[in-house]
């Protein structure tokens, strides 16, 4: 534990913010329940917060009367309900002055408006703590075109791709598409997660139509070059240095690892430990932490590869700021076979977030001076 949350007194008000104002709406709303449960109740006092999808912030009530009775009984998803907080001061202010008073914030918000560096410059200009990477980090981590720019610019291997923003010429983008990726090819919103928005296209109509679902979600695109490899993923967990997981590896029921594939169905396979070799392992870890490192991310990152085995080996697919912490999600799963308990990983979580916090009111204060 840091000394920062070790000076503490009592127990730690953790504020879990979820629900929010992207298409992973539903998937924030499970992970905020596996969390509370994995929450030591001795150590913590969790605070629920919930975000409708047009952005009001909620001071969840069924969710605080569930938490106070009894987390084995909580249900699958929080609902998204409660008392309207009418701006952050009322979640800075002390419990006695009519506040929350929240000593450290968990944002569990998958995509826009959480996990794209927007919610984390909020916490910032409130001067609190807060779990995941900063606002540079996560921006970059979210937007898809960005961080395959800082990987090219990093010297990491990945896969072709092409990158559009709406309003750009479609059959130009189409002709580059089957010029110097050909199909099949994937296409996906630039800022988006969890599969959402994600499309294989096999020729020109089915390309078409891709682009006009992804760009539904978001004004840029991404099209890639389809990897006939294995889908290996690591968790990355630390900062100064980052430590790595030992490798996972998803064997998905699908065509491709789709949003149903992950949440509804419940087909794919979540190898941990991946079968790999001892060579491999190491190779793959150390690529995860290069990565998480050159799109500026701290605490934590989940990072996706695909693995030509008898090719090109690994090539960085994406990496995830705040990867999701559901029961079957790999993230804790990875941490958990590499010796790291799930509770134990949110106790380091946390106290990551109090020693950044303490790092920057250092220098904030010489700033000041």
């Amino acid at each position: 534990m840091s000394p920062v949350a070790s000076a503490r007194p009592g127990r730690i008000r953790v504020m879990l913010v979820f629900g929010g104002r992207s298409a992973e709406h539903d998937v924030s709303r499970v992970t905020a329940v596996a969390v509370a449960k994995a929450l030591d109740p001795a150590r913590y006092e969790v605070v629920p917060v919930a975000i409708t999808t047009d952005g009001r912030w909620l001071h969840a009530r069924e969710a605080r009367a569930l938490l106070a009775s009894s987390r084995a009984a909580l249900p699958v998803a929080f609902e998204v309900e409660g008392e309207e907080l009418d701006e952050l001061g009322a979640v800075v202010a002390s419990p006695g002055s009519g506040g929350l008073g929240v000593d450290v914030v968990l944002p569990l918000l998958h995509g826009p408006y959480g996990e794209d560096g927007t919610l984390q410059g909020l916490l910032e200009l409130a001067d609190l703590p807060y779990v995941g990477s900063g606002v540079l980090g996560s921006a970059v981590g979210m937007d898809k075109v960005m961080m395959k720019r800082a990987f090219a610019a990093c010297g990491l291997p990945q896969a072709a791709y092409l990158s559009m923003r709406d309003g750009a010429d479609r059959d130009e983008f189409c002709a580059a598409v089957e010029g110097r990726l050909a199909y099949p090819c994937f296409v996906k919103p630039a800022n988006m997660g969890s599969s959402v928005g994600v499309s294989r296209a096999a020729d020109r109509a089915e390309l078409e139509s891709a682009i006009d679902r992804a760009l539904a979600f978001d004004e840029w695109v991404v099209a890639e070059a389809a990897v006939p490899g294995r889908e290996i993923e690591v968790a990355v967990l630390g900062d100064d240095p980052p430590e790595a997981s030992l490798p996972g590896e998803i064997v998905p029921g699908a065509e491709f690892y789709t949003y149903a594939d992950k949440y509804e169905d419940g087909v794919a396979q979540g190898l941990a430990p991946a079968p790999l070799d001892e060579d491999r392992v190491a190779e793959v870890r150390a690529l995860a932490v290069r990565a998480f490192e050159a799109c500026r991310c701290e605490a934590m990152a989940r990072v996706d590869f695909f693995f030509e085995e008898h090719g090109r080996g690994f090539l960085l697919n994406e990496l995830n700021t705040i990867p999701g912490f559901t029961p079957t999600s790999m993230y804790p799963r990875l941490w958990e076979v590499s010796g790291l308990p799930y509770p134990a990983l949110l106790d380091r979580l946390v106290d990551l977030a109090f020693e950044r916090h303490a790092r920057r009111a250092r220098r904030a204060g010489r700033q000041r001076a």
